[in-house]
């Protein structure tokens, strides 16, 4: 089993699969790694609710529906590792194959991100139509939220890499 994930979109999804076949249930029996996810759940649930008061998930809804926008474009999905991916299994979420819209990113499903770890761009951006419209103190309590959600990440990232490359080493 390869150390690093793969580059294609395709192969990294496997690779996470395969990670997540292989190591799974031994990462969930770590009490750092369910802390760590744990952590992570919270933070997520944080700015998505940061998100929905504040008006911005009905903004992209209208956006992507009524518009024919969308900021989730065709290749974001390139953007994401292999770790994050496997993170995502470890959170429960089935990583989609198959897009849902030709024209957007594979990750995005019905109800917006199908992913619940999401790429530091995805968390983070936000366009001209919400930074226009939407109050500058929600935005902050957003960007605050979403603060807490990227170190989440990052740490439980870092614990998970450095957990599977000690038992893969062994």
């Amino acid at each position: 089993m390869a150390e690093n994930p793969p580059e294609g979109t395709e192969d990294k999804i496997a690779w996470a699969e395969q990670m997540f076949e292989l190591f799974g249930r031994r990462l969930l029996d770590q009490s750092s790694i369910v802390d760590l996810l744990e952590r992570l759940r919270g933070a997520i649930q944080a700015s998505h609710q940061a998100m929905a008061s504040s008006g911005i998930i009905e903004i992209c809804r209208t956006c992507d529906q009524d518009e024919g926008g969308s900021c989730c474009g065709i290749g974001l999905e390139r953007k994401y590792d292999g770790w994050i991916l496997l993170i995502n299994l470890l959170l429960g979420v089935k990583v989609p194959r198959k897009k849902l819209y030709d024209k957007s990113c594979l990750f995005l499903g019905g109800d917006g991100c199908s992913l619940l770890a999401r790429h530091v761009i995805c968390v983070n951006y936000l366009c001209q139509k919400i930074t226009r419209h939407i109050d500058p103190a929600s935005i902050k309590a957003l960007r605050d939220k979403e603060g807490e959600e990227l170190n989440a990440l990052f740490f439980l990232h870092e614990e998970i890499k450095m957990t599977v490359r000690r038992w893969q080493a062994q």
